[in-house]
Order: C-alpha cells, then structure tokens, then sequence
C-alpha cells in the first residue's frame, strides 16, 4: 500500500491494491456470504435501496433477504459454478421484496460466495447466445490476420454500440500499439499510435487474466463502500473476479483526460499470454447489459482461438515459401561439388528470404558478404558475440551496438542482425542485416509521466493530455518480424541439411520434397483441428430456452465433425473433393441399420466453399432422418441422386421413403435453416425442402462455377442475361459505393462483391457522409439504401446523377414511393441481397449507362 509520504516513481501504479478496493461501481449492488451461502457478511451500501431490504443486512440470512427460492437458486449456482474461475450466471431473476427484475452473477473466492446484482434494462436485453453466433460466423470467416482485426473491431462496434473500439497488440517490453480501430467519425484516430508499458500496470494485466471482460461505466469515478470493508480479521474483500469492482482513480483520472466516459476491455490470451486487448471508449457513461458481456466474452475466446489459428497459418506459409526455395538449394546439392561455393554463388538470393538491406555468409572461417554488411575487420568480435549468444539457434537484435558497443562504429550502415546457424557447432552462420532507421513512435504522452501535486501530496498521476510525443531511436534496425524469425528458422532446418548431406546424391529429391508438402499439410490439418475441438469445449453450454444441455452439445459436435471432415477433404485433395466421396463419408455409419441406401450420380468435383457448406448439409439431412426419418427404422429407404443440368450446375434430390410418417416442425431449428438457407446464401444456389407425410423430399442446386466434372466445361463469361436479352456488364476491378445504415449489412455486401472481382467498396452511413466521400472519391457505380432512418439517399443520387455514375436503389421496405419520378428508371433491389440479384442489377445499371467495357 502507498502513504503519502512515498516517493513518487513509476512502480506506483503498480503498488496500487485494485483488486481489494473496498467498493463497488453503482450500477449494481452486492452480498458477500458465507462459506455456506446461508448468512451475509458483506454488502455493498446501495444493496438495501436496490433489493427493496428493510432494516440491516449484515449476519441475516440470505433467504430472509431476498426469498428462499431465490437464495435456492443461488446457492446452487454456487455450488455448480464455485469452484470455477468462471463466475456462473442466472439471467432475468427475481427477489422476494422488489419489482426490479435483475441478472446475478456469483463466484466464489477465498472462501467467500460473491453474489452481484444488476437491474436488466429490457431496451438492451440481447439473447447472448444470438449475439455471439453472430459475431463469432463473421469472423470465423476470416483467412487473414489483417482482415481479422478490421472486421473484429467493426462488428463488435456495431454490436455493442461503443464510440470507439480498439484492437492492442503488446510488445515484447510491454508496450502497446493500436492495430485496429472502428471509431466514430468525428474522434480523431489513434490507429498505429504507440503506448507506453506504464499505461497498464502489472497489477491491471495480472487481473486481465483472470478476469477477461472489465466494464468501467462511468469515469468519474462513482463509488458505493462495501460494508464493512474489513472483516472481523481485518482482511479486506478481494474482488478481483468481481464484475461491479470499482475503477481505481487514476485510471478513471486518465479516462478522463482522454474524453472517455465509459470503457470496456476484453482480454486477448494467447496460451496463457495476455496477448493484447479490444479496448472499447464511450463518451459518455454507458453501462453494458451483462447479455451482451457474455456475448463480448465468448468473442473474446473464439477471436483468441482464430487469432492462434492464423497466426499458426502464417508460419506454415512462411515456412513453406523458405521451403520452396530451399527445396531448389537441395536440389542444386546433389549436381554440386562443393556446397561452400553453393552457398557462396546463392548468396544474393538468400535476400529474398526476408527483407533486408544486406547477407553475410560466414563459413569454414570464410567471410563473404552482399549489400550492406559489416566491414571485414568487425567480423571477429561479431562472430564472438554469435557464438556467445546464438547457442545453435536463430538470434537476432535489431539495436546491434547495444549488444556489441564496437558496431556503434559502422551503425551508419548495419543497425540490426538476425544470424541463422549452419552447424551444431558456434562456427557457421548465415547472416541477415539491416540497416539504421530513425523510427518515429507515436506514443500516447510522455511515456516518462508527469508529475502533480494532488490531495494526497505528491503521487504520480496520468497525463492531463493526450498529446503525441515523439521518440525517436538511434542505431536500431526495423525490428525482426516473427514471421521472419519463422522464415529464418525454416531456412536453418533446411540448411543444416545441406550441410549434413552436401556430398549424398539426392536421386530422389523430388519424392522427398513433397513428402515435406504433405507434412507440412498435415501439421496445418492438426492444427486447425485442434482449434475446432477448442470450439467445441468453448459453445458447450446451452443458452436455448427449451434445449437440453446433451441435445445441443450433440449437435454441434456433430456440425464440426461435418467441418472436419470437409477440412481433411481440402487439406488432401489441394481444395474440394468428389461429391460421392462427401456422400459415402456421411452415410456410411447408418449403411447396415436401413433397409436400403442408393446413391447414385455422375463424378463431380466441389471446390471447398462448396465442399464444406454440403458437408453441413448432408449432415444435417443424415442427422434428421436418423433421429425421425427413414434412417431411424429397419425399413427406411433412402434415395440420394445427382445430376449435371444444361447450365453446368449440379441438381441434387435427396427422397425418404418406408420411415415414420412425416409432419412439418412448427418451427425451424438451426439444423433446418441449415439446410434450407445454408446454399442459397453461401453459394447463390437453391435449396427446396418438402415435408411430404410418405417421406422427407430435398432438392438442391449447386451454381457452376462451384463443381467441376469431367468432362470439358462450356466456356462461361462474366457476363448474364437479363429479360430483354441486354448484356450485364462485368464487376471486377470497379470502385462501388455502398451507402447503406446498417453496418453488417454493409459488411456482407463488400464481401458478396469482392467475391466478384471488385477492387474497392466505399461505404458510408447517411447521405451527408455519401456526399462527401464523392468529393474525394469517385465511384464506378453506386448502390444507394433508399431509407437511412434519419433520411433518405436521394440528394446522393441526384449527385451521382450529376457525375455521370450509374447506380441501383436497394429497399427492404417496398417504400419505392420515396424515388422521385425523375429516378423512376433506375434499377431497385430487394433487400436482403443476394448475390445473383445484386451482381445482375449492378450489371444492368452499368450497361444501360453505356459504362460497359
């Protein structure tokens, strides 16, 4: 604990006891119980007012408190939840002597039963199971890190209604740098700056791993004591896995410097590594319903899973193209008599591993270098430093003088060094160098803080601005990359091999390298299959009023076992598989329990969108009629059939017979909107269900341009047809601008036309953002959402007019009363969009301008 009388220092923060408060944060209330959940000790000073108590609260039983069913629910929530760092939840929960409707949460720690309340605001109830599907089938989509972090930010701004949120990555030291960021758009943008270690103190990160969702709700720093604050042997509540604990001054001080009224924060944890943060500003104060908390929370834990996941992709993909070239090396080795000329004649490829300014080759105590490298003279004491350091391993610094004080000498021309060992032994290396660049870090004030004096004295208090503070470091390289790090290893596994086997004729080098492609394959396979068993642990609870716990978890362990087999499938087959082959897989477990199974059609190949939406698909249909159809009795008959229409498109029947007489469900489960929209929406195709009383019929259409058969394809343009024969024009590489209010929406139709070979898609919220986006940007063509709630998109039609650029309404209200007569002829769009109808009208649009190429 600090005292007034303390030094003020950086390690201040640190030293402040946020976990053991003595307070809670007023949006909530709160009892502490004891070890049998039958009588408080502790409550917060607001837990009378809020729970509708009369008279103390203190040592009284907690059914006296707030009704014996409700404290029955909650002592057994504690029991199921207690010894869990999770804290269980009860939502919509009632007590005995108020109205208020609240969602509880309860943990227990150190020996004390934590019981939280919270009002519901019904404005802001949000199923969490819904919210979290949603966030999660977004960016379960993403192949890239880079989109990842874009799309992440975007939708969890669009979810949850934050000002601003924010994606940190930490560094190395503890530093903090914004890699992405959806904002408001009058807030200036923090993208890319830089912030220092002591922004977040020790004590706060350890508490970001344990407890993954932190709410601030107001930043002026509102309090309610909790009553006592110490217990009878003087030991405080600690409240570190608490949801309602109280923001400690100086943060909520710093929150206010900025702006920031409220905050959110989910942890981003990387095996066991607090890896980042989505940080998330309001401003003003705002409290977030615990609904959408643990929607935030289950994002939080997928989003780290699919992070690892990529971040593994990336490796492999560095790996593989260190591999591709060095397979060349191997190759060269066995027509080589020497393989230190080898190394020698290659050394200028060697840059093209990763970015440098310069390669060193030091082998056989022989220096050969390229580019810019140190001077003859320096190599001693560097290859001294090397062998002292490297330990048979790749090393790399990117601040070289600090380490070896003599490169101040040439820091001019060599700053940063990554070594790659070639040997066992500290004598052979391969060397990467780069030079010295003046790196400009934008931090978020100084990161050496100022000095106050406050009513405590003198302390250490957080910037009374957010300016940025320059730093500029000397004799430092751009630092290395893991990626490149990654790279550098690969090469030294390879090379070391060229080393051991430089004199081996390697006759069968080619068989070789693609036994490595396979291996490397299969690593990427375990991984991701590791990953979807992750997923599997993560969704295991149901939130489905009605479903059982063992029913839903049965189902959706099949759905990824669906995927897993998809996976396998594309991972093997270089991308797809055989239609027949997806069949057989899904029908083979129920072959000897049915009458008879027949599955016929002609050889065709699925490319692995397609191939992994139909192995939901068929999954789902296997999995309904083993549970109540034809595949449930001895005597079902199933009939699966495919064929290849006039169009290349593949036509799929799938017909029951012989099994329980069929009645149409009253309402659809997930498994059936599988099947009835998975399709349609993925691909652009057709899926026709009916739920005839003699056996379930499905008819599905696959689009062309997702199968292959063999035998020669009809050559398919990008253009379509329309009903008075005009051609539509093609999309691929235009500029769009999307005006549209709903940011998902928004979302889903950049991806519909990248999927078309769109080059860039510029959308924006209201028509006063569309009017000044033209003047800096101007469209190929426009798709205007005619009602924005607040107004309407023609004054930007009417621009677009003006500019010559083509452009189609889109309404999902039928309000075409609202398009002026003199726009009477432009094309409209039904929302929702799907891709054939949004790609044809867009087309139409272009041709009709006389736009078309």
């Amino acid at each position: 604990m600090l005292t007034p009388s303390d030094p003020v220092d950086l390690t201040n923060c640190d030293r402040e006891p946020i976990h053991i408060p003595g307070s809670i944060q007023p949006y909530g209330c709160l009892l502490a119980c004891d070890g049998s959940v039958g009588m408080v000790r502790r409550h917060s000073a607001n837990a009378a007012a809020m729970l509708g108590i009369d008279g103390q609260i203190n040592d009284r039983r907690l059914d006296e408190l707030i009704g014996e069913r409700p404290a029955h629910d909650i002592r057994n929530a504690i029991a199921k939840w207690g010894s869990q760092k999770r804290a269980g939840l009860l939502i919509d929960f009632k007590v005995a002597h108020t109205d208020t409707v609240f969602n509880v949460s309860v943990h227990r720690h150190h020996g004390v039963n934590i019981v939280e309340f919270e009002p519901v605001d019904p404005v802001d109830a949000t199923p969490p199971l819904e919210l979290s599907r949603l966030l999660i089938g977004r960016i379960g989509q993403c192949n890239d890190l880079d989109v990842l972090f874009d799309n992440a930010a975007r939708l969890l701004r669009g979810a949850l209604g934050y000002d601003r949120v924010m994606i940190y990555q930490f560094a190395q030291d503890g530093s903090g740098r914004v890699i992405s960021e959806a904002k408001r758009g009058d807030l200036e943008s923090f993208l890319g700056q830089h912030f220092p270690a002591s922004d977040i103190p020790q004590q706060a990160r350890i508490l970001y791993l344990e407890n993954t969702v932190r709410i601030v709700s107001d930043a002026s720093g509102a309090r309610v004591a909790i009553v006592p604050e110490f217990d009878p042997s003087g030991e405080p509540l600690d409240l570190s896995f608490a949801h309602l604990r109280s923001v400690s001054p100086v943060h909520c001080e710093y929150l206010r410097n900025m702006g920031v009224g409220a905050s959110m924060s989910i942890s981003i944890i990387l095996d066991g590594v607090l890896w980042g943060l989505i940080a998330c500003h309001h401003y003003a104060p705002r409290v977030l319903s615990m609904e959408k908390r643990i929607a935030a929370e289950m994002f939080g834990e997928f989003f780290a899973m699919q992070l690892a996941a990529l971040i593994q992709k990336r490796k492999l993909v560095a790996s593989e193209r260190a591999r591709r070239y060095l397979d060349q090396l191997l190759h060269d080795v066995s027509h080589h008599g020497n393989v230190e000329d080898l190394l020698k004649g290659n050394i200028r490829d060697f840059g093209e591993l990763m970015p440098c300014d310069g390669v060193g080759l030091l082998y056989n105590n022989s220096w050969t270098g390229f580019g810019k490298v140190p001077p003859a003279n320096a190599i001693p004491a560097l290859t001294a430093l090397l062998n002292a350091a490297a330990g048979g391993r790749v090393w790399a610094t990117s601040a070289l003088s600090d380490r070896l004080p003599e490169a101040a000498d040439y820091s001019d021309k060599v700053a940063g060094v990554l070594a790659v060992p070639l040997s066992q032994l500290p004598r052979d290396y391969l060397l990467f160098f780069r030079c010295e660049v003046a790196q400009t870090l934008n931090w978020a004030g100084n990161p050496n803080k100022t000095y106050e004096i406050g009513p405590l004295g003198d302390r250490l208090t957080p910037r009374k601005s957010f300016q940025i503070w320059k730093e500029t470091v000397e004799r430092q390289s751009e630092p290395w990359l893991q990626s490149e790090r990654d790279t550098a290893e690969a090469a030294r596994s390879a090379l070391v091999e060229v080393v051991m086997r430089h004199s081996e004729l390697l006759a069968d080098e080619r068989h070789k390298a693609d036994l490595r492609q396979k291996m490397l394959n299969e690593e990427l396979n375990h991984r991701v299959k590791n990953i979807l068993a992750l997923i599997k642990s993560l969704v295991s609870h149901p939130v489905e009023q009605g479903r059982s716990i063992e029913d839903y978890v049965s189902s959706l362990k099949g759905r990824i076992q669906a995927l897993s087999l998809a996976h396998d499938q594309v991972i093997r087959g270089a991308g797809g598989g055989g239609l027949k082959s997806l069949v057989d897989a899904e029908l083979s477990p129920y072959v000897e329990a049915v009458k008879q199974i027949e599955v016929t059609g002609p050889e065709v190949t699925l490319d692995a969108r397609a191939y992994s939406v139909m192995a939901l698909v068929l999954h789902e249909l296997a999995t309904n009629a083993a549970k109540y159809g034809a595949l449930s009795v001895s005597s079902g008959i199933l009939s699966l059939t495919w064929q290849r229409l006039g169009n290349d498109d593949s036509e799929i029947h799938w017909l029951e017979r012989g099994g329980p007489t069929v009645t149409p469900p009253a309402t659809l489960g997930f498994g059936s909107m599988l099947i009835g929209r998975s399709i349609p929406y993925d691909l652009g195709g057709t899926s026709d269900v009916d739920y005839d009383r003699a056996g379930m019929r499905v008819r599905l259409l696959i689009p062309a341009r997702f199968v292959t058969w063999p035998a020669a394809l009809v050559t398919r343009t990008h253009q379509a047809k329309i009903k008075d024969d005009k051609p539509v024009a093609s999309l691929r590489g235009l500029n769009v601008l999307m005006v549209e209010d709903q940011l998902l929406i928004a979302m889903d139709v950049e991806t519909m036309l990248a999927g078309e070979g769109v080059t860039r898609v510029e959308t924006a919220a209201s028509s006063t953002e569309a009017l000044a986006s033209l003047v800096r940007f101007k469209p190929d063509i426009a798709i205007l959402d005619v009602n924005l709630g607040s107004g309407t998109s023609v004054p930007v039609a009417h621009m677009l007019r003006e500019l010559g650029v083509p452009f189609v309404f889109a309404t999902g209200y039928g309000e075409t009363s609202l398009i002026p007569a003199a726009l009477e002829h432009v094309p409209v769009i039904r929302k929702p969009y799907d891709v054939v109808s949004l790609v044809t009208a867009l087309g139409f649009a272009i041709a009709q301008s006389g736009k078309a190429d």
